[in-house]
């Protein structure tokens, strides 16, 4: 699973041409194929937390965007001049949201600092007046602009085609609302560690600070207004972990007690393996495919205080037993298994233009795989939690009555299914992203 976007902050403002040209790279980056984390990885330390606010911000518009630049640049003058004007689009179409963090901009001033982001390049320089041009007159015909893309999926949905028509298919009565949920920014939501803080505590913290949050779940809180998280009291101190109320449901359903031996695989970034340790003293192993992934694992429970001797981390593909498993069974297995990520676009806004159709197929057979290669790990008695955080069907219920029909041992438990997320006309604490639960006992 994608790891979750810190919530931006700003100490000084910088100058909004820089940031409209540091958004445009990072959204040639998701163009070219690389997440919007690595991108945005590679920005200039004080330019990112604008960046990151832009940047999310264009991912939720770039179906819009780019059918509005294609009728306005009759011969694309370059892929990072394009990018520009996409950016610079998408702030000058009126927001259901503000951008968090960020100051609401006159539309003359967007223009003027994207025109200044160009000249201020010494490529993009030339074009300076084209991109002027563009942008003045969208400012002067945006409703006959509008118009002319209204019956464009991209344009309506700010999706790729493939994904409109699958969630069309896949859910007749309800796929216009979860398309306009996923344009909804997500709150930010905090999973109280038991073995450190009350969730009591936490508010108190949060109150002396006057940050407003709510109760949400078990052991959930949801703040008001997103905050930077190392900015938050307790986050040194591990009184928390950032987690969606969907995901806190995971450990949970797989009962853990003392003294069970617990495989998570997929591990990473381990919010799920440190709610697991939390609810109980276990012998827990932990596996990720991705050194890099598996130590933020490692980080993730050491800031918590979870890292014991009873903790294993090791680096492995799930599916590959021989490479890791010694032959003693587990009590409980989570399958977090690999997948789409689209129930968590909300979070994560560059999966819809990353993924592609195949994407859905190919990443079914992967879960299938690591499904049926972990239930020989399970112990007579045991149980395995299949989850995903998609919602496609090829990849939660489908994938769950095929294993049950592979494996007549496995009795299928009461879990939620397929949750869909939770966003318009919601209160922060009642919302959640799109996740996929399906519990098996092992007969025997």
């Amino acid at each position: 699973m994608p790891q979750a976007a810190t919530p931006v902050s700003f100490s000084v403002q910088p100058p909004l041409s820089l940031l409209l040209l540091a958004a445009a790279d990072v959204v040639l980056a998701v163009q070219q194929g690389r997440s919007l984390t690595e991108a945005l990885a590679r920005t200039d330390t004080a330019l990112r937390p604008g960046t990151q606010a832009l940047g999310f911000h264009a991912m939720r518009q770039l179906g819009w965007a780019d059918e509005i630049a294609g009728l306005l640049l009759k011969k694309s003058p370059g892929a990072r001049l394009a990018a520009l004007l996409r950016v610079a689009l998408t702030l000058l179409k009126p927001a259901i949201e503000p951008l968090p963090g960020m100051p609401s901009y006159a539309p003359h001033t967007v223009v003027n600092q994207a025109v200044q982001a160009a000249a201020d390049e010494r490529k993009l320089a030339p074009y300076k007046g084209l991109l002027n041009a563009c942008l003045r007159r969208f400012l002067r015909e945006q409703e006959a602009l509008d118009r002319a893309v209204a019956d464009k999926p991209r344009a309506r949905w700010n999706h790729q085609p493939w994904w409109v028509d699958r969630l069309r298919a896949d859910y007749p009565e309800h796929w216009t609302g979860l398309l306009e949920a996923a344009n909804v920014p997500a709150p930010l939501a905090l999973r109280v560690n038991r073995r450190r803080a009350t969730r009591e505590q936490v508010m108190e913290a949060l109150r002396a600070e006057e940050i407003a949050a709510e109760p949400a779940g078990q052991a959930g809180l949801v703040l008001a207004v997103p905050r930077p998280v190392t900015q938050l009291p307790g986050f040194a101190q591990g009184w928390w972990s950032v987690q969606d109320a969907g995901a806190q449901l995971a450990a949970p359903l797989l009962a853990p007690r003392d003294g069970m031996r617990v495989l998570d695989a997929c591990a990473a970034p381990g919010g799920k393996t440190a709610h697991l340790l939390e609810l109980a003293d276990l012998d827990l192993l932990a596996l990720d495919v991705d050194a890099v992934r598996l130590e933020r694992v490692e980080q993730n429970l050491d800031r918590l205080g979870l890292r014991t001797p009873r903790v294993s981390l090791r680096q492995a593909d799930a599916a590959d037993l021989d490479a890791w498993w010694d032959g003693r069974p587990f009590d409980a297995v989570l399958a977090d298994v690999p997948c789409t990520a689209a129930g968590i676009v909300r979070r994560h806004p560059d999966i819809r233009w990353l993924r592609r159709a195949e994407d859905v197929a190919r990443t079914a057979k992967l879960q299938a795989g690591i499904a049926d290669a972990l239930w020989r790990t399970v112990a007579p008695g045991g149980r395995l939690l299949y989850a995903t955080c998609s919602i496609f069907p090829a990849e939660g219920e489908a994938q769950a009555l095929a294993f049950q029909a592979r494996h007549p041992d496995a009795q299928r438990l009461s879990a939620p299914g397929q949750l869909l997320p939770i966003a318009i006309g919601a209160t922060p604490a009642a919302q959640r992203d799109g996740f996929f639960y399906a519990l098996f006992a092992k007969q025997g």
